[in-house]
């Protein structure tokens, strides 16, 4: 009986050697990718190629349209649950011409991604064989290269946490520490904070899988705490608008969901900073973020951004101050009081007239009864609580005090007793 020599058990040089080698016996071209699809090697001897490719060779990394198509129809998770090379058929929208793949797993986890185009010759089950045989031969570089990774992944991690706790206080250090590393700072930043309903940190490879990926903007650093996935994004020199962390909310949301089965709860992003003394102060500014949407989840909507919620950001540093005051808003108190002794609901509707600006009409609208009630109610509200409600400063400072209320979860707030005129 004869027995064919398996060319992959030997050991390889190197990586690009390796993809030569699949070259040579696929005769068809190769690209080796890490478990976050950047380019690690390729076949240097090939006649013809397609426009993924040759986009993935030019970037260094998969464009980010092709990995979502993959995830899209479903050709990622197959890859992924599969110790056998996938067959997969042409997408031309996305330039991908028939393909072999197979993923580099070490046990449950995966190391990286071999690509065999078919263009030179049509594969068979040989084909198959060599490429499964060719994945256990580059377990062993993938592993180096994962370790050498981690390493200085753990040295921009460390580095990105003495940024967000204000251990390193000085621009000079700063630049110093970074210089060491080896890390190129982006002129412009902004912290981002993910929140999500589950304790992350075993979904560590997944959530550097997703970051990585995307190419909409640049995360520089990342770092998972409980049920938080705290984000650096940096803008360069040639940055686009400012606002695309929405775009990037929304992403992210959707991606997560559709590629893993779970995706963020809530988020928030505090201030662009050009400064990195600043990182703690933005990071304070995500987290606020995150506290004041999930207090006024109604009102601000779909607002991240710490500097875009308006006066809402300006309720916790005006908390602090009337709460050293211990003085309570009387007029607030004794409409509470009414309401429990009488089963009223005179406070909800001294919210509602002044959310829709003293506008009587569309408050009865949204309170659902009829103009003259809601009047009737409204002199019972300044007959009772003493509020004159046709003074300006008084509905202000009582309508900020209903909001603070409700970030606190009581139904009264502190308030200057100064700012009382009666």
């Amino acid at each position: 009986m004869i027995t064919t020599k398996d060319p992959f058990d030997r050991s390889f040089e190197s990586l690009e050697a390796l993809a030569d080698m699949i070259s040579d016996v696929l005769h068809n071209p190769v690209t080796i990718e890490d478990d976050n699809h950047r380019l690690i090697a390729y076949s240097s001897h090939d006649s013809q190629t397609d426009a993924a490719r040759v986009a993935t060779i030019i970037g260094r990394r998969v464009p980010e349209k092709v990995i979502s198509t993959l995830w899209r129809d479903g050709i990622m998770q197959r890859i992924h649950e599969s110790e056998e090379p996938i067959s997969i058929a042409a997408v031309q929208s996305i330039g991908l011409g028939n393909r072999l793949a197979i993923a580099i797993r070490k046990q449950h986890t995966i190391l990286g991604y071999i690509w065999v185009l078919e263009a030179d010759k049509p594969f068979d089950e040989d084909s198959s064989d060599n490429l499964k045989k060719a994945a256990h031969a580059a377990t062993t570089k993938l592993l180096q290269l994962q370790v050498k990774k981690r390493k200085e992944e753990k040295g921009h991690e460390d580095f990105f946490w003495q940024l967000l706790t204000g251990h390193l206080s000085t621009r000079a250090g700063i630049m110093e520490k970074a210089a060491l590393l080896g890390i190129d700072l982006p002129q412009r930043y902004q912290i981002i904070v993910l929140e999500f309903d589950i304790d992350i940190n075993e979904k560590g490879q997944q959530i550097e899988y997703m970051l990585t990926t995307t190419q909409r903007i640049r995360v520089l650093f990342h770092t998972i705490h409980h049920n938080q996935l705290i984000l650096l994004y940096g803008l360069g020199r040639k940055h686009g608008q400012v606002d695309e962390h929405a775009i990037f909310f929304e992403y992210v949301f959707e991606q997560m969901q559709l590629r893993f089965g779970f995706s963020p709860v809530d988020g928030g992003s505090g201030s662009f900073y050009d400064d990195y003394v600043m990182v703690e102060r933005s990071y304070r500014e995500a987290l606020m973020a995150i506290h004041i949407r999930q207090r006024f989840s109604t009102e601000v909507g779909n607002i991240y951004h710490y500097p875009d919620l308006g006066y809402y950001r300006l309720l916790p540093a005006m908390l602090a101050e009337s709460s050293a005051h211990h003085v309570e808003n009387q007029c607030l108190t004794r409409l509470k009081q009414y309401d429990e002794e009488h089963n009223s609901d005179l406070l909800h509707t001294l919210e509602v007239f002044l959310s829709f600006d003293s506008n009587v009409k569309e408050a009865a609208k949204e309170l659902h009864v009829h103009f003259n009630t809601l009047s009737y109610r409204l002199k019972r509200i300044s007959e009772i609580g003493g509020i004159d409600l046709g003074s300006m400063d008084q509905k202000v400072t009582t309508y900020l005090d209903l909001k603070l209320s409700k970030l606190t979860g009581t139904s009264t707030a502190f308030v200057d007793p100064h700012n009382q005129s009666r």
